[in-house]
């Protein structure tokens, strides 16, 4: 019997893996004719841009979320398009709070490459995965010698 995922929240960063990530959750939403819910959490502790010229508020970090995000759902079909969600706060916490106001029956977030601070404080994705209510989907990063090179 196959499960019932009606609405998947997809925890979308600005790296350039988030499209590996959609691309995994859109394959998924077709196969259960469900519906996409793109995510962004704004961390509040994260360092923002050096230059304190191009420092960006809160709200301008919102701002700019929602229209990259805006931009990634143009590649998703119109019938699995739910919306797109921004939170400020810790990313782990704030996705797991959006996917409980959601109702999102899954959460796919993408693994990263493990910096010191990471490797100190754990990752978003396993926080995700060891806090959740809910099942988690976790999308490798695909070595570049796996990668699929287009045909000739």
């Amino acid at each position: 019997m196959r499960p019932a995922i009606h609405r998947i929240l997809v925890a979308l960063d600005d790296s350039p893996h988030a499209l590996e990530v959609l691309r995994n959750a859109h394959e998924l939403a077709r196969q259960f004719s469900a519906q996409l819910l793109l995510f962004r959490a704004i961390d509040p502790d994260a360092p923002l841009v050096p230059s304190p010229s191009t420092e960006l508020l809160p709200e301008e970090e919102e701002s700019v979320a929602r229209w990259d995000l805006d931009a990634l759902a143009k590649s998703v079909e119109p019938e699995c398009f739910a919306g797109v969600k921004v939170l400020i706060g810790h990313p782990w916490q704030a996705i797991l709070q959006a996917a409980r106001e959601e109702q999102a029956d899954l959460i796919v977030i993408g693994a990263h490459n493990y910096s010191l601070r990471e490797r100190l404080l754990g990752t978003t994705a396993s926080r995700v995965v060891n806090h959740a209510d809910r099942p988690v989907l976790v999308v490798r990063r695909t070595p570049p010698s796996e990668a699929v090179s287009p045909a000739p």
